[in-house]
């Protein structure tokens, strides 16, 4: 059986919001559109990603090392709201030749949702009252086949500079504690604490320690923990990151930091900035070994018409 934990209070709220989010009416036009990428731009914070920016990265390789930044996607793995993951295998029949030589098989049947597990949001997944990025509206985007407009299929491969910020190194923590908001003072704080430079066209990933929960306290994992603030949202969007990323299930900080507003941090990346997350990457081995800047790949699989896809993106040292 997956692990429910719809009734999980913080959880409740969070799906309740999202909700509401969606029954309001559409907003007015927002003084974040149009996108500083132009008004008919689809791609947001990809537009920073260049041949010049992956020989940079490539650059960085100096062992070979390869890191899979993703996890499992389960019939048991937390998630939120009523996402679900089912498998079921479908054998084959055999074929001619019989005996020991015929021809077996096996296919299988999945039910799910692709927010389970590894995923990058897509820019059409969270909006502000109706509008998505670049003010596309939910009837402009929606439709019986999937998202028309911002599906994941459309992301280019983000092949770029990763960098890893150690926040349980910053806070001198195993595991840094829910609701620890990460915003432009942390976050350049832990940066110049790494010498590193966070430059436009890289991925930034935090390390927060959260994923030592997974299987040993799912209700904890997913209802509470630390991550970004809006205001460190705001500043990562500035300097020009592609997309931001933790070892977290929501890469925001819960409890929220206004009550009042339920994932402001993904409205400010995806909406307002074109800024993709990616969630639940898993950064142990990274920060074991002291890796701050990698090679970053991601080929996302093009689910047509996706909101977000579970993905398993690879670092390179």
């Amino acid at each position: 059986m997956r692990t429910n934990l719809s009734r999980t209070p913080r959880v409740a709220l969070c799906s309740a919001a999202l909700l509401t989010s969606v029954m309001s009416t559409t907003a007015l036009a927002q003084d974040w559109v149009p996108s500083r990428h132009g008004a008919d731009d689809r791609i947001g914070a990809a537009n920073y990603l260049s041949a010049d920016k992956v020989l940079q990265a490539a650059g960085l390789i100096t062992t070979g090392k390869v890191y899979s930044l993703g996890i499992e996607t389960a019939e048991d793995s937390p998630a939120y709201g009523s996402r679900s993951y089912e498998i079921d295998i479908v054998p084959g029949s055999d074929s001619i030749p019989v005996g020991a030589d015929a021809v077996t098989s096996n296919d299988e049947r999945v039910r799910t949702s692709f927010g389970v597990g590894s995923q990058i949001d897509g820019l059409g997944h969270l909006g502000v009252g109706h509008q998505y990025y670049n003010g596309l509206t939910t009837e402009q985007i929606a439709s019986d086949a999937g998202l028309a407009e911002l599906g994941t299929h459309t992301i280019p491969p983000i092949v770029t500079r990763g960098v890893l910020l150690d926040m349980t190194a910053y806070f001198n923590v195993d595991m840094v504690a829910e609701g620890t908001a990460f915003n432009q003072a942390e976050i350049a704080a832990a940066a110049s604490e790494q010498g590193i430079e966070i430059q436009r066209g890289d991925v930034m990933l935090f390390h927060t320690g959260w994923m030592q929960l997974l299987g040993n306290d799912d209700e904890r994992f997913i209802s509470v923990q630390p991550g970004p603030g809006v205001e460190g949202a705001s500043y990562l969007a500035e300097l020009g990151v592609v997309a931001v990323g933790a070892d977290t299930p929501a890469l925001e900080v819960i409890p929220f930091e206004n009550p009042d507003r339920a994932f402001a941090v993904h409205q400010t990346l995806l909406a307002k900035e074109g800024v993709y997350i990616l969630e639940s990457m898993n950064t142990a081995e990274l920060a074991a070994d002291g890796v701050q800047e990698f090679l970053f790949v991601l080929g996302q699989p093009k689910f047509k018409g996706a909101v977000q896809v579970v993905i398993n993106p690879i670092a390179i040292r």
